[in-house]
């Protein structure tokens, strides 16, 4: 069994982001080798979260307002977290969004189901921060 692992580094321009990373995930899988196989893409960051769903602007909206609506950044005294930090909110809302996701390889490419794609959510953004792309297989 072979095994290729690779970071990807983002820094985003806002604090709350949604990046389509599927393209960056399969050149990985290309440089991988790997034809049969499991991938797995993590956030290496508390406040950061990797999901996969469709990639259409209302449902990114969707999930912004749902996700505020449940962990709202402000204000920021309502959490206790928040003493030295004002992040209480990206880790609460990372931990619905999710850490990872493991994705399948087929004849060298992931085999997603209809309109699948893989995210990096920002939670907390305007620093540099990272996702781990672990692949193994043969």
């Amino acid at each position: 069994m072979k095994s290729f692992r690779k970071e990807l580094w983002f820094n985003t321009r806002n604090r709350r982001e949604f990046i389509n990373i599927t393209r960056q995930v399969e050149e990985c899988v290309r440089e991988s080798g790997i034809k049969e196989g499991l991938v797995l893409v993590n956030a290496m960051h508390i406040t950061a979260s990797v999901f996969i769903n469709d990639d259409e602007s209302g449902l990114h909206s969707d999930f912004e307002r749902w996700l505020e609506r449940l962990a709202p950044e402000k204000p920021y005294e309502q959490y206790a977290h928040n003493g030295f930090e004002d992040n209480a909110d990206a880790h609460l809302k990372r931990q619905i969004m999710g850490r990872e996701v493991v994705v399948a390889i087929t004849d060298g490419k992931l085999d997603f189901g209809p309109w699948e794609q893989i995210f990096y959510g920002e939670f907390d953004g305007k620093r540099r921060k990272r996702v781990l792309v672990k692949i193994i297989g043969e």
